[in-house]
């Protein structure tokens, strides 16, 4: 998975905080939102659709623990990663009864990082393989690589994360303004005139690989991939 995808990272540690940020963004092509005390975190994560969350243990206001409970108690599945500097088994132990997924113990390598949060993301979506295929159309999600019939597709960064968001949900109706949540962050707004854009590009580089319609618009409702 690449990540056409938005993440929420928890952390009060601003250079590490913009470090995991600018990794994800530019490596993984995500859009990323940050919250630095743990109010701050619930609150997004209560409020916005985010495919994963980081988050650190230790931080002011509200640790990283009763951030984890209060969003596994409001019913919440979104996968979290644990953040901690703690390596102890009983932690760990601990950390994942309360609804964590998967965790680093601090140091850790953010090629590393991004690997698992990708894995996390995938799973969560039901694809445990880094290949999603729809009909003709595969996209490795791990070398960002797209072919249909067997053809290479060369897309642009953009195209390729609105296709992959798609993907993730075939034969789903995807509306615009859930494209542009996880494209951009809180700023999304100002974009909106540009998933046409991306949507036409699309259709033309694919429909070059093959003449059979893959990407269906429902007129007020959004976007549906499938063959």
């Amino acid at each position: 998975m690449g990540w056409v995808l938005r993440i929420l990272i928890v952390e009060d540690e601003i250079r590490l905080a913009e470090n995991i940020a600018r990794s994800f963004r530019e490596s993984g092509g995500y859009a990323v939102d940050v919250a630095r005390d743990g109010e701050d975190g619930f609150f997004m994560a209560e409020s916005n659709p985010y495919d994963a969350i980081l988050l650190d243990l230790m931080l002011p206001r509200m640790d990283g623990t009763q951030v984890l409970k209060k969003i596994r108690a409001s019913s919440r599945h979104t996968p979290v990663l644990v953040l901690t500097a703690r390596d102890e088994k009983e932690s760990i132990v601990s950390l994942l009864n309360c609804g964590a997924d998967d965790y680093l113990t601090k140091p850790f390598d953010l090629g590393e990082l991004l690997a698992r949060v990708k894995a996390l993301i995938r799973r969560d979506k039901g694809h445990a393989s880094p290949v999603l295929t729809v009909g003709d159309l595969q996209i490795d999600t791990v070398e960002r690589t797209v072919r249909r019939n067997q053809k290479t597709v060369v897309l642009t960064a953009m195209e390729y994360r609105v296709l992959e968001y798609l993907a993730y949900r075939p034969r789903a109706v995807v509306s615009k303004t859930e494209l542009l949540e996880h494209l951009y962050d809180y700023n999304w707004e100002k974009f909106s005139n540009v998933i046409e854009v991306y949507i036409s590009g699309l259709r033309r580089k694919l429909n070059k690989a093959s003449s059979e319609a893959l990407i269906h618009t429902y007129r007020g409702q959004g976007y549906v991939l499938q063959q």
